[in-house]
C-alpha cells in the first residue's frame, strides 16, 4: 500500500488529486493510473460501504495513495476504513479542535493516539501486523474539511491539534453555511477562505481546497494550498462524453 502521501504532504510538495465516488474498480484503476499524486474517495455523497473501498484500494493497489472522506467523524469507520488500507482520511463538517482530537485519537496507534490494532487488508490480513504497527502513525494521513463558518471562527485552535496533518476548504459547504449558497466567488466567502488560510499558512500547516476545473484551483495554487482537490469522475464522465456528442452533432 502507498504511504508515502504524508511525508510528501509535509515537505511541501504540491498534491493533485481527483475524487473517485463510483463503485467500480474499473474507473478506480483508470484514474490511479493517469498520473494523480492521490486519489480522494467519497465515501460521504456516495453510496460506498467498507467492502466498496477494500475493492477499490484492491484495483489501485501501489498506482495512488487513497484518501477516503468518511460520512461523519464515526470511530468505527475510522477503524475499518484505515484497517483496509487507506492511505488517509478526510473529516468532513469538522468545527472544533475537540473533533480534531477526537480524529487523532481514532486514527493513531498509542502513545499519539488509542486506535485498535486489527488484522486486516492494511496489516496483511495478520501476516504483517509489526511492521505496519510500527510505522502507521508516521505514514497515516488525517486531515479535516472545513466548510462551515463555525470552523472559520476556530481554525486557529483546530490547526494546533497535535497529529493534523492538513486542513482542506469545501467552498460550497462553506458558502451555504454564510447564506451564500454556491456563491464561492462572492467577497464574504473569498474573505473566511483567506481567513483559513492564512492562519494554515502561519501555523505551517498544509492547507488544500476543492475546484471542479483547474482554473478554479490554480489561483490557490499560486497561493501556497497544497492538497488540491480537482474534478470528479462523474462529472468528467458526463462532461467528456457531452462534448463528443456535441463535436459529432455539430
Amino acid at each position: 500500500m502507498n504511504f508515502t502521501l504524508r511525508k510528501r504532504l509535509k515537505d511541501g510538495e504540491l498534491l493533485l488529486g481527483t475524487i473517485l465516488s463510483l463503485n467500480s474498480p474499473d474507473v478506480a484503476e483508470i484514474l490511479s493510473a493517469i498520473g494523480f499524486d492521490w486519489i480522494f474517495i467519497d465515501a460521504e455523497h456516495s453510496t460506498l460501504d467498507p467492502h466498496d473501498l477494500k475493492a477499490l484500494f484492491q484495483a489501485i493497489g501501489e498506482s495512488a495513495p487513497c484518501v477516503v472522506r468518511l460520512p461523519a467523524l464515526d470511530e468505527i469507520a475510522v477503524k475499518k476504513t484505515l484497517d483496509a488500507g487507506a492511505a488517509g482520511l478526510l473529516i468532513p463538517q469538522v468545527n472544533t479542535a475537540e473533533q480534531v482530537e477526537q480524529l487523532v485519537q481514532w486514527g493513531r496507534y498509542h502513545p499519539e493516539g488509542s486506535r485498535g490494532l486489527g488484522f486486516g487488508r492494511a496489516q496483511g490480513y495478520g501476516l504483517k501486523v509489526g511492521e505496519y504497527f510500527e510505522n502507521a502513525n508516521e505514514k497515516v494521513l488525517l486531515s479535516v474539511q472545513a466548510e462551515n463558518m463555525e470552523a472559520v471562527k476556530n481554525i486557529e485552535s483546530i490547526v494546533q491539534v497535535p497529529g493534523l496533518d492538513a486542513v482542506v476548504v469545501g467552498p460550497l459547504d462553506l458558502s451555504t453555511s454564510m447564506g451564500l449558497s454556491g456563491q464561492v466567488g462572492h467577497t464574504d466567502v473569498k474573505a473566511a477562505i483567506q481567513r483559513v488560510a492564512d492562519v494554515c499558512f502561519n501555523a505551517e500547516m498544509p492547507i488544500g481546497i476543492f475546484g471542479m476545473t483547474a482554473e478554479a484551483v490554480r489561483p490557490y495554487i499560486a497561493q501556497g494550498f497544497t492538497f488540491i482537490v480537482c474534478g470528479a469522475d462523474t462529472v468528467l464522465l458526463g462532461n467528456a462524453a457531452r462534448q463528443l456528442l456535441q463535436q459529432l452533432r455539430n
